[in-house]
Parts: C-alpha cells; sequence; structure tokens
C-alpha cells in the first residue's frame, strides 16, 4: 500500500488539489497547503503548476512533516478527505413499451459486448436516419443486459442544433464525474484533468456509456477507453468516420414488423376499421417506428399526405400538425423558432400569449400528438427534424414580424425570470440592470431554491443570451449575463456560462465600452476563467474591468476588479501581492464620498476585505494581525446576519489558529461555523469543517 506522507502520495493530492481549484473544497484544502508551507519555508512560495513544481513542493511537506507530529497529523488529514467516493450510476432512460424486430442490431450489440478482452476498446456505433428508432435500439439492448453492468449505467444525450450548441467534452465529463460519486464542488476544472479523472474512475469497472446524438466523432473520441469492462455505445443519424467503432446500422422495419408496431400502437379494433387504408399508411411510413407512432393517433383519417422530398418522419408530423386546434398548432410554431433546451409552461406562455394553465395544456396536446417529447426538468423539446418542420411552418404562416415579436417575448421573460430569481440568491450586491429597480424578489423564497432554479433553467438561459446576440439586443444580453451572477457564484457551471459570459463582454464592448457595464460583463468573464484555471486570460479581463470603471469614474466596480484580482493572487499563494490587491480596493472603497454611487455599499465591502486581508496575512504567517481583521469582518457580518459569510470566517479563524499552533482555539470556532452553514445548506464548506475539526486532534 502507498505511504499516504510519501512524495508521491503527497505529489498526487497536490496534483488532485491543485486541478479541482474550481471547486470549493479544492480552493480551501490548497490555501491550507499554502499556509503549511509558508509555515514550514519562511518564506512566500508560489503555487505549484506543474508536475516538477508539485513534486518539489511535496518534497519540502513530506521532510517536514518526518520532524513535527502536528504537520504530519493535518497534511494526513488533508490526503485522507481527498480520497474519492464511489457511485452506481443508473441514467439509462426508459426503453420503448412496444418494440419489435431489430434481431440484427441487437446481436452485434451483444457480440461485442460478450467478446473477450484483448485490449481493443468496447464500443459500437449505431446509426440510422431521424426517426428510425436508433435511440429505441440501444435502450431496449441496455435494459434487457443490465445485468453485464452492475457498475452503473450512464447516458448524455449531446442533442443541439448543431455542434455550436450541442453540449462539449467538458459538460459531459463534469456530470458523468459527479454521477461517478464525484462531489460537485470536486470537479476539476480543465477538460485534461477530467478525462484523467473519468479513466481513472472507471478503470476495473463494469459500465455501459450510452452516447446519443452524437454529431462528430470528434465530440466523444476521448470518452472511448480501453478499460476492458467498459462498453460504449455511440449513437448518431449517419456513419461517425474518425471513430474506431463497430458499426451498427439501423434501417427501416420490414412490412411485418411495422405492422406489427402499428397493432401494438392502434390496437386491433383500429386497424380493422382502417383496413382499406392500412396499405397506403403502411407506405407513407417507410418502416420508420416514430413515424408509425405519428401515424397512430391519426390511422382513420387515412395515410399521410406526402410533398415531394419529404421524408416519411416529415410527412407524417405535417399530418399531426394539421390535426391540432388552432392555439396548439401556434405554440407548435412558435416553440420551434428556436432549439429551446427545456420548453416548459412559461415560456411557452410567453411565446404564445397564453396563460401558464392554458400552455401546459397545449404542450400536453403537443405531446401526445408524438411532436414533441420529454425533456429534462418535466419539460419537453422537440426532435431536430420536427423543429425544422415547425420553424419552416412558422415562417410561412407567422411571417417576419410574428416569428420575431414571439422571440422578443421569450426573451423577455427569461430575462425577468432570471433577475427575480438572481434578486432572491444575493440581494447585498449592487446591480446595475433597469429591472432590478422595477422587480421584486421571487417566486423562489429562499437562495437555495433559487439558486436550484437558476440552475435549473441555465441552457434555456444561455441560448436566451445567444438569441439575444444574433436579434441585436445587446441590452438582453449583457442584462441576463448579470442575473446568471448569483449562479457562477454559488454554483459554479462555468463550463456552461462561459460562451454566454463572452457574448456580454461583447455586447458591452460594442455598445458601451469605458462603461460600469463593462467593467461588470469582464469581471464576470473573469471569474469565470478563474474557475476553469485560465488565469492569464483571467488577469487580462480583470485589468480590462478596472480600466472600463475608471473611465466610467465607478470606484465601487474598480475596488471589485481589483479586489478579485487579489483573489486569483490568494489562489496562486502570492499572498503579498494579494494582501496589497486587497488594501488597494479598501482604499478606493474608502474614496467613495457621501451621496456619491456606492456609498450604501463601502462597509460590507470593507468587511469582505478585511477578511480578505486576514486570508493573505495567514498565509503569510502572520497569524496575530490577521486575527485582529478576520474579527473585524465576523462582527460585521454577524451584526447584519449574514450568516454564511460569518461563517466563513469563523472557519478562517479556525484555519489561523490551526496553523499558529492552537487546535483548542479552533475547535469552538469549527462548531459555530457549522451550526450557520447547516442552515446555509454550504454542504462543500462543512466538509471542509470536518477536516479542520480533524487536524485538531
Amino acid at each position: 500500500m502507498l505511504d499516504p506522507l510519501s512524495v508521491t502520495a503527497v505529489t498526487a493530492f497536490l496534483t488532485a488539489a491543485g486541478t479541482s481549484m474550481a471547486s470549493e473544497a479544492g480552493k480551501l484544502a490548497m490555501e491550507s497547503v499554502g499556509g503549511m508551507v509558508r509555515r514550514i519555508t519562511g518564506r512566500e512560495t508560489p503555487a505549484p503548476t506543474g508536475a516538477a513544481e508539485r513534486r518539489a513542493v511535496a518534497e519540502v511537506l513530506v521532510r517536514a512533516a518526518g520532524q513535527d507530529a502536528g504537520l504530519a497529523a493535518g497534511l494526513s488529514v488533508l490526503i485522507d478527505r481527498a480520497r474519492p467516493a464511489f457511485a452506481v450510476p443508473e441514467l439509462l432512460p426508459a426503453g420503448p413499451r412496444h418494440f419489435t424486430d431489430r434481431d440484427g442490431p441487437l446481436a452485434a450489440l451483444t457480440k461485442e459486448a460478450a467478446r473477450k478482452a484483448d485490449g481493443r476498446p468496447r464500443v459500437a456505433a449505431v446509426y440510422g436516419e431521424s426517426g428510425i428508432g436508433t435511440t429505441a435500439v440501444v435502450l431496449h439492448w441496455g435494459h434487457r443486459e443490465a445485468h453485464r453492468y452492475p457498475d452503473g449505467r450512464l447516458h448524455y444525450d449531446l442533442q443541439g442544433s448543431s455542434l455550436a450548441t450541442s453540449p462539449d467534452l467538458s459538460t459531459v465529463l463534469a456530470h458523468f464525474l459527479r454521477c461517478l460519486g464525484l462531489p460537485a464542488e470536486e470537479v476539476p476544472a480543465s477538460l485534461d484533468e477530467r478525462l484523467r479523472e473519468y479513466r481513472t474512475r472507471i478503470a476495473g469497472r463494469r459500465l455501459l456509456v450510452v452516447l446519443d446524438h452524437v454529431r462528430s466523432a470528434a465530440q466523444v473520441r476521448e470518452l472511448v477507453t480501453g478499460a476492458p469492462g467498459v462498453f460504449t455505445v455511440v449513437i448518431s443519424r449517419r456513419p461517425l468516420t474518425g471513430l474506431d467503432a463497430v458499426p451498427v446500422p439501423v434501417g427501416p422495419l420490414a412490412d411485418k414488423d411495422a405492422l406489427r408496431l402499428l397493432t401494438d400502437l392502434a390496437g386491433k379494433q383500429t386497424l380493422k376499421a382502417a383496413k382499406a387504408t392500412l396499405p397506403a399508411v403502411l407506405a407513407s411510413c417507410g418502416g420508420s417506428p416514430y413515424a408509425l407512432h405519428a401515424a397512430a393517433p391519426q390511422l382513420l383519417a387515412g395515410p399521410p399526405v406526402a410533398r415531394p422530398g419529404w421524408s416519411p418522419v416529415t410527412a407524417a408530423v405535417d399530418t399531426a400538425y394539421r390535426g391540432l386546434t388552432p392555439a396548439a398548432a401556434r405554440l407548435y410554431r412558435l416553440g420551434g423558432l428556436r432549439p429551446w433546451p427545456a420548453l416548459g409552461p412559461e415560456l411557452a406562455a410567453a411565446l404564445t400569449g397564453a396563460d401558464p394553465a392554458e400552455a401546459t395544456e397545449l404542450l400536453g396536446a403537443l405531446a401526445d400528438a408524438q411532436l414533441i417529447e420529454p425533456g429534462p426538468t418535466g419539460r419537453y423539446r422537440y426532435r431536430e427534424s420536427v423543429r425544422a418542420h415547425a420553424e419552416s411552418a412558422a415562417q410561412a404562416e407567422e411571417g417576419l414580424a410574428g416569428c420575431t415579436a414571439a422571440v422578443r417575448r421569450a426573451l423577455a421573460a427569461q430575462l425577468r425570470l432570471a433577475v427575480q430569481a438572481d434578486l432572491t440568491a444575493h440581494r447585498q450586491r449592487w446591480q446595475l440592470g433597469p429591472l432590478y429597480r422595477e422587480l421584486t424578489p421571487g417566486p423562489a423564497e429562499t437562495i437555495g431554491a433559487a439558486v436550484t432554479a437558476l440552475a435549473a433553467e441555465l441552457p434555456n438561459l444561455v441560448e436566451t443570451v445567444r438569441t439575444a446576440e444574433e436579434f441585436d439586443d445587446p441590452e438582453t444580453v449583457w442584462q441576463c449575463v448579470e442575473a446568471l451572477w448569483a449562479l457562477q457564484l454559488k454554483a459554479g457551471h462555468n463550463e456552461l456560462l462561459l460562451p454566454a459570459l463572452r457574448m456580454g463582454v461583447r455586447a458591452a464592448e460594442a455598445h458601451h465600452p469605458g462603461s460600469r457595464i463593462a467593467g461588470r460583463m469582464h469581471t464576470q468573464l473573469a471569474f469565470g476563467l478563474m474557475e476553469l484555471q485560465q488565469d492569464a486570460e483571467a488577469e487580462a479581463e480583470l485589468l480590462a474591468a478596472a480600466e472600463a470603471d475608471r473611465q466610467a469614474g465607478h470606484r465601487r466596480g474598480r475596488a471589485t476588479a481589483v479586489e478579485s484580482l487579489g483573489l486569483l493572487r490568494l489562489r496562486q499563494w502570492r499572498f503579498t501581492e494579494a494582501l496589497d490587491c486587497f488594501e488597494q480596493a479598501a482604499a478606493l472603497l474608502r474614496e467613495i464620498a457621501p451621496g456619491e454611487d456606492g456609498e450604501a455599499d463601502v462597509p460590507r465591502g470593507l468587511a469582505l476585505l478585511e477578511r480578505h486581508q486576514g486570508r493573505a496575512r495567514r498565509g503569510l504567517g502572520q497569524y496575530a494581525r490577521a486575527e485582529v481583521q478576520l474579527l473585524a469582518a465576523l462582527e460585521y457580518f454577524e451584526k447584519t446576519e449574514e450568516n454564511y459569510n460569518a461563517a466563513r470566517v469563523l472557519t478562517d479563524l479556525a484555519e489561523n489558529h490551526l496553523l499558529a499552533g492552537e487546535p483548542a482555539a479552533a475547535r469552538p470556532l469549527i462548531d459555530r461555523a457549522a451550526t450557520l452553514l447547516r442552515a446555509e445548506r454550504a454542504t462543500a464548506h462543512l466538509a471542509h469543517l470536518e477536516s479542520l475539526r480533524a487536524r485538531c486532534s
């Protein structure tokens, strides 16, 4: 067994903690180690950024631990707390209730799954045209063969209107790592480290990995593994050149199988009544299971009418569309104007002008007609081929003005939703968007509920920003990005947010250069880049933010940018530079004159900076001065009943006492912080507190 305090083990720990700096646990662990290194060496040492630097720091820690039992115990606790947990994911969606034939594709999947391990990756590429049933084949097989995969079944749908809007590899990996048992706050920031963690976690496991609606081999190639117990199944419309996989083509159903499926769907009595037109219906459906599903409710009306060049799916969709009520048909058309990831009652109501209750009924009607299908969080989405039909129908029947008006209503509704949730989630911060002065917090009642609501709506909000940019609506772009700040700060999701953050900067620089708006957008992008460990670009964005706020004469915004640069330096163990940034930011806040914009925010801003200065001084080994500043911050947050920030300061004080060799003084602070954080449900911080508690003994 590897010695937990060997150079190899400590280097591995530094690698894991350093690459999870986007997580709260990673930040806290690395800050703790930075304080230990400063205490050992008596000088400031930059945080290691490469393998050689990490090993050098590990050697310093191991040598010191051999001579200091307290340091050895503290380091052992940090390493022990970093060991991964494992989970058995069951993500495979339900298979189709009615399934027939497909013996060939099923046999091909079984053959690849059962072949003797020989070092080659187990991977199959299942492909066929839209609506032909490729996903149904894989889901049916995956549930039938579940016994082969006792360690779980992963599934991810990469559906998007294009490669640009499909989830990227980094997003898929983050989702899989969380499902495999890695806490969200510990997911590494960089793509390379996510891949390393993913491959490490699935090695030696018997696992099925299904990747649906893949558009290119590049999207998924890195997810293919040589682990003998892992079977990766990729589903696409066409063969994927560049992916070394067993090809599993899925074609049309034979007539007898199509008839059997239609009988299962519509019932024998309905088929008997439609006997005269049945051959024409089967011919028009062309062996497509989706077309057969869509045709079943309309069976007595005769076969779908196809126009030249239409596929069986398009013909079936058009027939189902023609059978809708006018209100449902209008929602179908308008809902397809943009590739909304999740179409729910509120968004549907905004598109059509209906109320949410009516929109709920209309969505149900579209689902019954097989025109939309269940999507994430209990809402719906279009198949891309169906959305293309809906968009074409909207352009023909609504006209340019009607389509544009519907999209703008949706943008306005999404922006209001985001602003109201952000007001609840982060009431203390200053805002720029005009809606913040018009709206009240809600409908979420708590901070946690508001952050959860924003996270659930995030894919739609990113699409809102993208749509606003395409529709030349820069005001909606930057205001929506501003409203994502609480989500960005409290829940991460930076890999999903990054495209929207970049759009926010583009909108601000094009229409509001040298303004407070530009300063805010650059700062938010910088935070996202920091969390993704893109430090050089983050620093450039923070300098751009400070300059924009300087030009605008906005001391409050400039102080935020300088403070943020200090936080970057703190993470890099450049404690002297961090302290200088925090002192500069405090000086800027103190320059805000009575009556000047931002005056009301000064006391809170100074309290936050007292905390950050205390952290920097702790890193410099100035424990007594650090305690003075941390106690000043604590007094403010307790007086204003900001329990979350009070708990963070108590945690900092406990860490300060531990580094100063005073564990008895740290214990009551840990207990007080834990009580506050449990009420806030801040699980990441609670985990760190337990690590501190263990270090006390």
